[in-house]
């Protein structure tokens, strides 16, 4: 196992949704590091992270709804393009909107089945596909990251078989248990408290893959629970 810490706060990029959870024309919203955050997907399937606030009222943009490349508004409609510019307010329909209206955007990329997000000024690239990861389930737990990253490389999932290799790689976990290849990205949400994005390396039959969700319950019943060495 690599000894290497690493401070979650201070990395350029973090997972902070399995892919496939956010489709073509929904969005979701998180916090990472204590800032709200809205992941949405247009309808062509393109990826965008912003700050989850409309700069109209202040209305959580993740309230509201995608209208083809666009991302509008729950309480007054405003329409945010993918440059996430304004480009439409309702109530004055031919208004040409200042351009200076726009929302703070976050860098986002996609790989290893997760949505990572980086500081628009960030200058190290995205993290890139190794291989492929099939998304088990994104799990919030009230332990920090780091106190969470300590308990998967000692234990794995609970129940799973024997842990061997585990590895970390920045935000990531990754290590074999019995004949499975997991991964798990850490997203800090607080100080106090994080989300768990675990994938496979192999997709699972439904009853093998409802046994290994049912591990993560127990994950974070232990984690929650325990007051065990490195979770004091």
């Amino acid at each position: 196992m690599s000894e290497t810490p690493f401070a979650l706060s201070e990395l350029p990029w973090s997972p902070l949704a399995l892919a496939a959870d956010i489709e073509a024309g929904t969005s979701a919203g998180t916090v990472w590091n204590g800032a709200e955050i809205v992941i949405w997907r247009d309808s062509r399937g393109s990826l965008h992270a912003w700050e989850d606030r409309c700069p109209h009222r202040g209305m959580k943009l993740s309230f509201g709804f995608v209208r083809g490349d666009r991302l509008a508004c729950l309480y007054h409609g405003w329409e945010f393009g993918d440059d996430a510019t304004c480009r439409y307010i309702p109530a004055h329909p031919e208004l040409a909107v200042p351009p200076t209206i726009r929302v703070a955007r976050y860098k986002a990329a996609e790989a290893l089945g997760m949505v990572w997000v980086a500081h628009p000024d960030a200058a190290e690239p995205s993290p890139e596909d190794s291989h492929a990861v099939f998304g088990l389930r994104s799990l919030q737990i009230d332990r920090s990251a780091p106190e969470i990253a300590d308990l998967i490389c000692r234990v794995g999932l609970p129940g799973c078989g024997g842990l061997n290799m585990p590895e970390r790689l920045g935000p990531l976990i990754r290590w074999r248990q019995g004949d499975l290849g997991l991964i798990a990205g850490l997203q800090p949400m607080t100080d106090a408290s994080c989300t768990l994005h675990l994938g496979m390396e192999s997709d699972l039959p439904g009853t093998e893959r409802a046994a290994m969700i049912s591990a993560t319950v127990a994950l974070r019943t232990l984690a929650e629970s325990s007051r065990s060495e490195g979770l004091s």
